[in-house]
């Protein structure tokens, strides 16, 4: 293969010119007087280039490796006496670059300061050692030599010990995509800093080490209730017992990821003392502990260790809200919390104010405003039109703004509108970068609540109406057959003048602008009401209104109840090996899980009396899953494919039924919840049997395969004796941030790239497909070439032409997987789970009706819900560190984690409802 590009001293890649070859071979000819023709110096080149083709083929040669051709080639032609000068020559340069590299280190005769404040020399020796620490089981993959040189050229006269640490972990970090053993070594170096922080500086005792960590244990947790950080009933517990149970080997599961966001935004702090209280498995057990005070005081312990395990071993992780807030003096450990607003300006502003107390506490809000009337409608009170409800969502998301949820993060809301609201064309232009700022909101995310009457009106050419909430109050209260008929009747009083404000379109026109504006904006989201409610346990308690913020709950919500989901993730990850799906330990997680969860609902505190009472009745919890995709990798399933798509049918009827007999089973012990009676529970209806009530009363087929693999009546039984502890017990987040934490691909998706740079509140991260590095190392195709490759193709390897076809098609990114495959795949899950599942629609085209296409196409297989639309952007991996010219490119720039939604902005990750 030609030689196109030639790496230089310093690492840089530059464009191959063998004329440089012939003007440096005739320079030595020069120097010794010896006469050559133009012809023989072409030839000799010619000889030089071969020799570098044959010896490196696919790779780069050095500029070292190109002066060892010209010396061969000089020298086979017999011209000795040139061939010796260029030697000469060369070894002279040599000696110069090494005193030159000399004098610069002597010139700049480094200090370090010691926390004691003496002062010591700068020795490179001390940060080798410090390495061959931390890279036990992985020092054939860590090149200390070159951690070293880059620390040396980072310092400075003067620098402390503890910035010389964080130097060390910051030069690691920036070699991850490199290999992911440097990732590794990052999160121990990390890991030391918090030991030094919570126990203390003398850490390096390996036999010492456990004693100090339970003594650091008990200390901390009485400190934290000392700062009235923590609940003082934290402090009954056997300490001793829980201090010993930990097993701090289980840090060495953390990627850096995982342990730095930990350690910036999870960890207990003593602000006092600006340090934090907690190790990585103290934290995992202060979780434990407080959400194992809903047990009997006797059996807490025990309980606590089970809770300890199945987190510590990555099995399952609560949401953020129970990470951050579980054994706290105020433990909001709830995710989610959806209400409804009256059409009343007091009922309007209760809401804020509910919104702000709940955003306060970490939760995602999902809120309805269909029943406020629409522009122009009457106000009999005042005898004036009303604005409508884009000025109030003007002051919504102004709330959503100010509120810092728990000081660690922005607020969050999702506000929903039903598509026959008359104001339902300014809603869809909330989120526009043009237009009158003072109707848009930037800061809140939007979704479309829509009938199924309106996508059957779109695909058939009809007509659409729009009305104001306050003439037709029951629309909004009503689905399936019984919202039709009352939609048809209301659209002929309309006609007959009966109803003062309406306006009437072709569907297909609103349809197309809904299209247009998610396709601009990313929003507002794709959400669809019948089967929300059609196939909710809770159909005899009211109406499920509108989703949450990531549109994965479906509960119902009135103007006293605000509805609150609690969540939790397991991670597949951690279930598939050797290709084989561990059955056996998902059902042992799932049980633990969903006892955690309900826990939540007894501890939980309330930041309003509308949740509280809710929860209280209702009891919802939302068990999901997380780290598909690495399940598949494990299992040797292609994502665009059949088997995946039976994969999520069987892997999600599992957890059904271990979720459904688990809370029946809680309900044995502690009792059924309070509105059971007439639920579709006590009516023997599980969430597989409404597949068919959705079909029935949609009047169409749903293309879903029914049935499953295992024997439901023994489940079926037990519920039929016992009933059910929670109204709802699955929900699939999209688990953001907590993915992060354990190392696995977030929710049901496919890996978003195989290389990216990933952008949160601790800085900037290279994030590298492991499994892929994994396979391109046992096919001996992992190198810098191949890292600088898959770097100018933003992550792909589709188009690098000496990765087999098989590795291919297993590492495809998102983008270049047909969407219908994840929307067959969420309906293959979906029948088994009684509320919804967060699903991102990933479209790389540009035409409207393909786009419409897959909408149709999720909305026919009776998908509940959708999240973010993802389009292709302009974004890209960071090619900072290489010449894309080397590969036709140009240079670009760094990419952000936070996929571009649409053309013209990119989204916030939802981290309320990240399971």
């Amino acid at each position: 293969m030609p030689i196109t590009h030639i790496k230089k001293r310093n690492g840089v890649f530059a464009d191959f010119d063998a004329d440089k070859i012939t003007a440096a071979i005739k320079k030595s000819f020069a120097e010794t007087h010896v006469s050559v023709a133009d012809s023989k110096l072409f030839e000799i080149t010619a000889v030089v280039v071969s020799a570098l083709e044959e010896k490196f083929g696919n790779e780069t040669p050095g500029v070292e490796d190109v002066q060892d051709a010209v010396e061969k080639a000089i020298m086979a032609e017999g011209f000795f006496d040139v061939a010796k000068a260029y030697i000469l020559y060369r070894n002279l340069h040599k000696k110069l670059r090494a005193e030159e590299v000399l004098m610069q280190i002597e010139e700049r005769a480094l200090s370090v300061v010691k926390r004691s404040g003496k002062k010591e020399a700068f020795l490179p020796e001390k940060i080798k050692k410090t390495i061959a620490h931390f890279t036990q089981g992985i020092e054939s993959e860590i090149d200390a030599n070159a951690i070293v040189r880059q620390c040396e050229n980072e310092a400075y006269d003067g620098i402390s010990t503890a910035e010389v640490a964080k130097e060390i972990i910051m030069v690691a970090r920036s070699m991850i995509e490199i290999d992911p053993a440097y990732s590794k070594l990052a999160s121990r170096l990390l890991l030391h800093t918090a030991y030094e922080e919570v126990i203390g500086r003398e850490i390096f005792d390996s036999a010492k080490i456990r004693a100090q960590h339970r003594a650091a244990f008990a200390k901390n947790l009485k400190r934290g209730v000392e700062i009235k950080r923590l609940d003082a009933r934290l402090l009954d517990f056997d300490l001793e017992r829980l201090g010993k149970y930990m097993d701090i080997s289980r840090d060495d599961l953390f990627a850096y990821l995982g342990l730095q966001t930990l350690y910036d935004r999870y960890f207990v702090r003593d602000h006092d003392e600006n340090k934090i209280l907690e190790t990585p498995q103290m934290f995992w057990m202060r979780v434990a502990m407080g959400t194992a005070l809903g047990e009997k005081p006797e059996d807490r312990d025990r309980r606590a260790e089970e809770f300890y395990d199945v987190m510590s071993k990555f099995l399952y992780t609560p949401s953020t809200p129970t990470l951050f807030h579980a054994g706290s003096v105020k433990p909001q450990l709830s995710s989610c919390y959806l209400n409804t607003v009256p059409d009343s300006l007091d009922g309007i502003f209760k809401s804020y104010a509910d919104n702000a107390q709940l955003s306060k506490w970490s939760g995602g809000i999902g809120t309805d405003w269909t029943n406020i009337r629409g522009t122009g409608a009457f106000i009999q009170g005042t005898g004036v039109e009303s604005q409508g409800i884009i000025p109030f969502l003007k002051i919504a998301n102004d709330v959503t703004v100010a509120i810092n949820r728990s000081g660690r993060r922005r607020g969050a809301a999702c506000v929903y509108l039903e598509t026959w609201h008359y104001d339902i064309l300014d809603f869809l232009e909330l989120r526009k970068n043009t237009g009158d700022e003072r109707r848009r909101t930037h800061d809140m995310d939007t979704a479309n609540w829509i009938p199924d009457l309106f996508m059957k009106r779109v695909r058939d050419g009809g007509e659409w109406t729009l009305f104001s909430a306050n003439e037709t109050p029951d629309l909004h209260e009503l689905y399936g057959k019984r919202f039709d008929e009352k939609y048809a009747e209301y659209e002929r009083m309309a006609d007959e003048g009966e109803i003062k404000l309406w306006k009437r379109m072709p569907a297909k026109d609103l349809w197309k602008k809904m299209i247009t504006m998610l396709f601009e904006t990313g929003h507002p989201w794709i959400t669809w009401k019948d089967p929300s409610n059609i196939r909710s346990p809770q159909d005899h308690e009211g109406v499920v209104h509108n989703s949450n913020l990531c549109t994965e709950i479906t509960l119902n919500t009135s103007f006293d109840e605000t509805a609150v989901c609690n969540l939790g993730s397991l991670n597949f990850a951690k279930f598939a090996a050797d290709k084989t799906f561990d059955r056996k330990l998902v059902a042992e997680a799932v049980k633990t899980a969903m006892r955690m969860l309900d826990n939540v609902i007894d501890i939980n505190y309330y930041p309003t009396e509308d949740a509280k009472r809710s929860n209280a009745k209702h009891r919802p919890v939302g068990l999901g899953i997380r780290g598909l995709h690495d399940a598949l990798y494990l299992l040797g399933i292609n994502f665009d494919s059949s088997e995946a798509v039976r994969f999520s049918d069987e892997s999600m009827e599992l957890v059904a039924y271990h979720a459904i007999l688990s809370s029946s089973e809680l309900a044995k012990e502690r009792g059924k919840y309070k509105t059971y009676a007439g639920s579709k529970w006590d009516r023997g209806l599980f969430p597989q049997d409404t597949v068919d009530m959705l079909e029935t009363e949609r009047g169409e087929a749903i293309p879903v395969p029914r049935g499953g693999k295992l024997d439901w009546n023994p489940v079926r039984q037990h519920v039929k004796k016992y009933g059910m502890r929670n109204s709802n017990t699955m929900a699939i987040a999209p688990t953001a941030t907590t993915a992060n934490i354990v190392g696995c691909v977030p929710g049901v998706e496919p890996i978003y790239k195989n290389l990216y740079v990933k952008s949160n509140q601790a800085g900037d991260f290279t994030v590298t497909n492991d499994y892929l590095i994994a396979e391109l190392k046992a096919a001996k195709l992992w190198n810098k070439d191949m890292l600088n490759k898959i770097k100018f193709h933003d992550g792909s390897i589709q188009k690098i032409p000496e990765i087999p076809a098989s590795i291919k098609a297993k590492y495809k990114e998102v983008f270049e997987i047909d969407a219908m495959w994840l929307i067959d795949a969420a309906a293959a899950r979906g029948k088994w789970i009684d509320q919804s599942q967060s699903l991102n629609i990933f479209f790389r085209g540009s035409s409207g009706k393909e786009l419409s296409d897959i909408y149709f196409y999720a909305w026919k297989r009776g998908l509940k819900t959708t999240y973010y639309l993802r389009t292709l952007s302009a974004s890209q991996v960071e090619k900072s560190t290489i010449s894309t010219a080397e590969f036709g490119g140009t240079h670009l720039r760094a990419a952000n984690e936070e996929h571009h939604t649409g053309t013209s902005e990119t989204p916030n990750v939802c981290v309320s409802c990240e399971g």
